[in-house]
């Protein structure tokens, strides 16, 4: 069994953002078994959390910016690359300022940074994904062909044409996961001359140095034209050297812009959010297709788990609480206490059971002849079940009470009937703040999902004055 990671001590890393030229700073944290990778914007009022999901996509001209509720986060592939060649499964990123910082232009900084602070096992079981069908993806304006096909583990092929003299046809490629830090992670952004000329003018990366990218001159230019471009850039001289590259950087690697794609590859896919075992063969990627193919991926996998759950939880085995327990957290009693078990708890996660007999005091009237169990009742099941999580925070559950404060995106997919034994799995959707948890659960019954829904609960003091 492979266990998930996390870092040992917090790290920090300062630098310029690319786009917008101002100082930022991003502060590695280590997280919780299950909490995946999230940002938390610091500099914005009440520090709203961004979650590393693909879903959550907004743009991807020239970089991925995730963005959620008007708060954004840009540039964030090299990062995210840097934890998923790493290995890393949870991380909570504290971003001050929009941008990710753009440092050398690679994922090197950010892997010494992480190697520094030092990687640590959790007691978790890491969740991985075996792809058992080829995935496609094809944009054909762009030229663009991507393949996803199974095997043992995670691996990359990219190739790269940009009918261009000086980088011509490129490939790259690893075999393992673990080849990326020391063939891929320093792989540096590049840019053609003509397009950071127009970059530049339009103030459009206001912190581009030639310091953080390659660039390729790949036709003949004047003298004046390159002292044009190193007043731009705030440097006293740039000069073509050979292979038309500027002697801003020399190259790690002759396919220096190849492994660099294959860099944004594994930086977007970590949005997936799930490791993959996967081969991707890339024909031309760029950052609008890997998010559009790992939206791709992820839809699939989400299928397919859900094809796949097969009465995941032994309802037959000890509870975790039983109905004795539950009764010291939760405030409720019968007849509207509707959880008699709970079979997991971690702190962004919990497990709950409910076993719907006929002896159900609504079935009566919901409906004489037709006993199904009401909406509104695995709603309250389910809110039941997040109030253990959030009160299992307090050292004194029961001096509180507990408040359903709001509900959304609620499916109710199969009818709940008498002899039904119903699972409630709820996820924290963002870190529990002065009592409000806010959770995305399902309902299954065997080996489907019944309902679904996402709620937000809030405890409150009990006032014995």
């Amino acid at each position: 069994m492979i266990k998930q990671t996390t870092i040992k001590k917090p790290v920090s890393i300062e630098g310029i953002g690319l786009h917008t030229g101002a100082k930022t700073r991003i502060t590695f944290k280590p997280a919780p078994p299950n909490h995946g990778f999230k940002f938390i914007r610091t500099d914005v009022p009440d520090k709203p959390v961004i979650e590393a999901d693909v879903d959550l996509v907004t743009d991807t001209a020239r970089g991925t910016t995730l963005a959620k509720n008007g708060v954004k986060v840009s540039t964030t592939e090299h990062a995210l690359a840097a934890l998923a060649g790493l290995e890393i499964d949870n991380i909570l990123m504290e971003l001050e300022g929009q941008e990710v910082p753009i440092l050398d232009g690679s994922s090197g900084p950010f892997i010494k940074a992480l190697q520094d602070a030092g990687i640590e096992q959790q007691d978790a079981e890491r969740n991985y994904f075996e792809l058992k069908e080829n995935l496609t993806y094809e944009d054909a304006d762009r030229k663009v062909e991507m393949l996803a096909v199974p095997s043992e583990d995670f691996r990359v092929t990219v190739m790269v044409d940009y009918n261009s003299d000086v980088l011509g046809t490129q490939h790259a490629q690893i075999h393992n996961i673990e080849e990326f830090s020391g063939d891929i992670a320093r792989c540096r952004t590049f840019v053609f001359l003509h397009e950071l000329e127009a970059l530049v003018k339009h103030n459009l990366i206001k912190g581009g140095d030639l310091d953080n990218a390659i660039v390729v001159v790949d036709k003949p230019v004047e003298k004046t034209k390159l002292d044009e471009i190193a007043s731009l850039m705030n440097k006293p001289k740039v000069e073509v050297v050979e292979k038309g590259f500027l002697n801003n950087v020399k190259l790690h690697f002759q396919n220096e812009p190849a492994r660099h794609k294959l860099l944004d590859i594994i930086g977007d896919f970590a949005l997936i959010g799930t490791p993959v075992k996967a081969h991707i063969l890339a024909a031309r990627p760029g950052h609008k297709a890997n998010i559009e193919f790992a939206k791709k991926i992820k839809e699939y996998i989400h299928k397919e788990r859900k094809k796949s759950q097969k009465s995941v939880y032994d309802i037959s085995k000890p509870p975790l609480m039983d109905v004795n327990e539950i009764m010291k957290k939760l405030p409720h009693r019968p007849p509207f206490l509707f959880v008699d078990k709970i079979m997991e708890l971690s702190e962004d996660r919990v497990v709950g059971l409910k076993n719907m007999s006929m002896n159900e005091w609504f079935f009566s009237g919901h409906f004489p002849g037709n006993p199904v169990t009401p909406g509104v009742i695995l709603i309250e099941a389910m809110a039941q079940t997040g109030g253990i999580l959030v009160l299992s925070q307090v050292p004194d559950p029961e001096n509180y009470w507990t408040y359903f404060m709001k509900i959304a995106e609620a499916r109710f997919k199969q009818k709940v009937l008498p002899g039904d034994t119903v699972v409630f799995d709820l996820k924290l959707a963002s870190p529990i703040r002065r009592g409000i948890c806010h959770m995305k659960g399902e309902a299954i019954v065997g080996d489907k999902v019944v309902m679904e829904a996402e709620m937000m609960a809030q405890i409150s003091k009990k006032d014995f004055a």
